[in-house]
């Protein structure tokens, strides 16, 4: 109710006095209508959200950080130009076109050593070829 007369006073202007009070009960229930179905979606999404495992194992930990290790590894072992075009593309999320602009080189160039680097990484660690990465 109260973001109903918010709105009434940020309008003032615009709405005549003998209309106030049907914007106020039609902004109501519009807000209302709108929160109700923020609801749903948030509802929606926790529902269908995948559940977190809430206690991981020491067994999983350790593959998670042998995995980690390895892929450390593997990617120090790409040759410098797809190390460096990969860890600027996957870890710090700069683009193509920037990275090309960057290395002073083609975007084709660079989408081929992000291919590369994704082959090569592919064929050292099996988990990833299963995965979409």
């Amino acid at each position: 109710m109260q973001e109903a007369f918010i709105r009434l006073w940020q309008n003032c202007k615009k709405v005549f006095l003998d209309k106030a009070k049907s914007f106020l009960f039609t902004t109501a229930n519009r807000l209302f209508l709108n929160m109700m179905e923020h609801e749903k979606v948030v509802l929606s999404f926790e529902k269908n959200a995948p559940k977190k495992i809430e206690s991981e194992t020491p067994e999983s930990v350790l593959r998670a950080d042998e995995f980690k290790l390895r892929l450390e590894n593997a990617i120090s072992n790409l040759p410098e130009s797809q190390r460096e075009v990969f860890l600027l593309n996957r870890i710090d999320k700069i683009p193509f076109e920037e990275i090309a602009r960057l290395q002073e080189v083609s975007v084709s160039a660079v989408h081929k050593k992000i291919y590369k680097a994704l082959d090569r990484l592919k064929k050292e660690l099996p988990e990833l070829r299963e995965r979409k990465i």
